[in-house]
């Protein structure tokens, strides 16, 4: 149905006169006719009776108009869904319960008005091509993961770099330290069993694990976090890996620890991607905000695949000392507070 010619028709019996709707359309009266006149040969009902006085609405001309007029918001709407500034602003988390959902829930406080729509979409290969074809306006990830390079017209800078946590049952080896460097971990077995191959998460636990000498067991279906907290608790040789902002609750009597990694802290590095030509506004806004509260990765004392340095549009500063799985430089940064 022909939106100008709806639009023309409600013209008309506000105005109650061919004549009048022209005007108000700033079309001529010719215009007016022929349009109604289409309008009504699509429906097959004669919409309007005309006299000397002006153009009233038959029966079916009167049934119509509640319709019309809905019609008519609908093809608004419509429009306005997809102008800029008016749609909501599509990005990816990865998944709503890690610290990326809560960047974005920070971004929201800043800018109450600003609608998001927040989706999570699986893998690294998947999100870069939602950028890259316009599906979402925007994704955080690790990048580059080994084989990858972001798609022609995207762009990336880094926005976090989350410290990591050895997360034990009460009754590990290190439950009771305040800290631990990651070669400590040299010979444990750490329990991933979310870690699928092809994922940028995989590639960079694999390369952190080939560092330090540990071995990341992915075996065993993965149920979800609560599932993983009980057999940690119950475990004396189990561990696994949480981000330092990763919020997690469990049962009291679990007694479950995090002990932060420290000299060198490993740091998973996230950053947000997007297509520079993208004209949404609220990209722009989520764009500043993030890289305004981004201090930026520390010179000393921090570990991240040597992958997650490059092609990105900002980069981060430089290591002193690159290693062949990573890069690290020895610390004199006291670590994340």
């Amino acid at each position: 149905m022909d939106v100008t010619a709806v639009r023309t028709y409600i013209a008309v019996v506000e105005a109650e006169q061919f004549q009048e709707a022209a005007v108000d359309l700033s079309v001529t009266p010719q215009a007016v006719s022929k349009r109604v006149a289409a309008l009504e040969k699509e429906l097959g009902v004669q919409l309007f009776t005309r006299d000397a006085r002006g153009a009233k609405p038959t029966i079916d001309g009167q049934a119509f108009l509640p319709h019309a007029r809905a019609f008519l918001r609908a093809a608004e709407r419509a429009v306005a869904s997809v102008q800029p500034g008016h749609r909501a602003l599509r990005v990816d988390v990865i998944g709503r319960r890690l610290s990326l959902a809560g960047l974005l829930r920070g971004f929201h406080r800043a800018h109450p008005d600003t609608e998001l729509d927040v989706v999570t979409l699986f893998d690294s290969a998947t999100a870069l091509a939602a950028v890259r074809d316009g599906v979402i306006d925007a994704t955080f990830r690790a990048v580059t993961m080994p084989g990858q390079r972001l798609p022609p017209g995207v762009e990336a800078t880094p926005v976090l770099d989350e410290p990591l946590h050895l997360f034990t049952g009460p009754d590990h080896e290190f439950a009771d330290a305040p800290a631990i460097r990651p070669a400590q971990l040299a010979g444990h077995r750490i329990w991933m069993p979310g870690n699928l191959p092809g994922t940028e998460w995989a590639a960079y636990y694999d390369e952190l694990a080939a560092t330090f000498g540990f071995t990341v067991d992915p075996v065993g279906p993965d149920f979800g976090i609560e599932p993983l907290l009980d057999t940690i608790a119950n475990s004396t040789t189990l561990g696994t890996f949480v981000s330092e902002q990763t919020p997690l609750v469990w049962p009291a009597g679990h007694d479950l620890r995090r002990i932060p990694l420290r000299d060198p802290t490993p740091v998973y590095p996230h950053a947000l991607i997007w297509r520079p030509d993208n004209p949404h506004p609220a990209l722009t806004a989520l764009r500043e905000h993030l890289t305004a509260a981004y201090p930026g990765r520390p010179d000393t004392g921090t570990w991240t695949p040597a992958w997650t340095e490059s092609r990105t549009s900002t980069s981060p500063s430089p290591p002193s000392r690159a290693a062949d799985c990573g890069r690290w430089s020895r610390p004199r940064w006291p670590g994340p507070s």
